[in-house]
């Protein structure tokens, strides 16, 4: 009874947050679910703490770097990118290409992915219309690269935190592993955009008109960023939290935006999209539910164990059709109480299947249903035949590479 009910609900949260019926909050119907589970006894009150307290420093991490990401919207940081692209690929649509995949690229690794799909897509979509080029390379790139490009840091992607406090690994060691994997998967999401959209490419784009140059406010934020950065990097080296380095990043733009009046507390703290943390914890506790009644078992079975080149693709393997059945943010926490006593390469080989997996279909993840909606504001029609028929193209080949360059750098880092 309580794996059926745990089971049931997970799929009802999952739904409602893929549906949003309404335009309701995820959390709407996740929180009932969870204080559901832990009432019928679907899960035990002490797991369902410890959940809580698992998740909390991940959730925290979270909020501060998505109110860094719409601060930097706020000082200029995107519209910049979009002067820069618009001026430099004059009448050259694969230059664009080229361009959008190296800002795409960096955003989803240093912002979060959210960032790329909320604040990027949109001025993708302004910059190919001021160009006259077709948006759909472009903005495919953008949607393709919040997932595959969220491989390189912890503060990537949400799965990435999990894995990143699941792992035992430092800020610089996580970065150092995921590094060459990282790339390796960009370049196959280029190869492969590239040749998909030859056609799209073919076209062309018109010279914009001559605006000047964009003026120097997002140097602030890029300086911010660069800082927050390497406060990443410092605070794990001391073995600080960088979560406070994040926050320490979101406060200066806080402060900043506020003094020139840009924004006040509120807008701040709407920015760290509570109701999409709520939904996050809620979501944990019902997933554990499941996991406590039965699921655990069934994949250990299917989960191999150890870090061997064909245990790492297994494991990959395994997460990706995980990611495309219930989402990614579930089948990461699933899958890391199987895979952490393996040691971090396969920690590491679940972010590879959970990040890359979901450009196979739409429910692979939150942030591709997203995409699909911001898409649809701006009139674009993104067929499910052609975003799958993209999706087999590159996954399989982006998992394969990416799981390679992944053992050899375990291989030479951790000698």
């Amino acid at each position: 009874m309580s794996e059926a009910l745990s089971v049931g609900l997970l799929l009802v949260v999952l739904a409602c947050a893929v549906i949003r019926p309404w335009g309701l909050p995820e959390a709407v119907l996740a929180v009932p679910a969870a204080v559901i589970v832990i009432v019928t006894g679907a899960i035990a009150p002490g797991h369902a703490v410890a959940e809580a307290a698992r998740l909390g420093p991940v959730i925290g991490f979270l909020a501060a770097v998505l109110v860094l990401a719409q601060l930097c919207a706020e000082e200029g940081l995107f519209q910049a990118c979009g002067a820069w692209m618009a001026r430099s690929a004059v009448g050259r649509s694969r230059r664009l290409l080229l361009q959008v995949f190296a800002i795409a690229s960096v955003v989803t690794a240093v912002l979060s992915l959210d960032a790329t799909v909320v604040l990027l897509t949109p001025v993708v979509f302004a910059t190919a219309a001021r160009l006259g080029a077709r948006p759909k390379p472009h903005v495919y790139a953008c949607t393709h690269l919040s997932n595959t490009a969220s491989l390189l840091l912890p503060v990537s992607n949400l799965t990435n935190l999990l894995a990143f406090a699941a792992s035992g690994l430092s800020f610089t060691r996580f970065a150092t592993l995921m590094a060459l994997p990282w790339l390796a998967a960009i370049v196959v999401e280029y190869v492969v955009l590239r040749r998909f959209f030859s056609t799209d490419l073919a076209a062309g784009a018109q010279a914009p008109p001559d605006e000047g140059a964009p003026d120097g406010v997002a140097l602030f934020a890029v300086a911010t960023v660069a800082s927050t950065l390497a406060g990443f990097v410092a605070t794990s080296a001391l073995g600080v939290n960088p979560a406070w380095a994040a926050l320490a990043g979101a406060t200066v733009l806080a402060v900043r935006a506020m003094i020139q009046q840009r924004t006040t507390l509120v807008g701040i703290l709407r920015s760290a999209s509570p109701s999409f943390l709520v939904f996050v914890l809620a979501l944990g506790i019902v997933v554990r539910a499941v996991v406590d009644n039965g699921l655990a078992a069934a994949l250990a079975h299917l989960v191999p164990h150890g870090t061997t080149l064909p245990t790492l693709f297994g494991i990959a393997a395994v997460a990706a059709v995980l990611a495309n059945v219930i989402n990614n943010v579930p089948a990461t926490l699933v899958l890391l109480p199987l895979t952490t006593a393996a040691g971090p390469g396969a920690v590491l080989a679940v972010l590879i299947g959970v990040n890359i997996g979901p450009n196979l279909t739409y429910a692979g993840s939150l942030a591709t249903l997203l995409w699909r909606r911001i898409v649809h504001d701006h009139d674009t029609d993104v067929s499910l035949g052609e975003f799958t028929r993209l999706g087999l193209l590159v996954v399989p080949a982006a998992i394969t590479l990416a799981v390679i360059a992944l053992w050899a750098s375990l291989h030479v880092v951790e000698g």
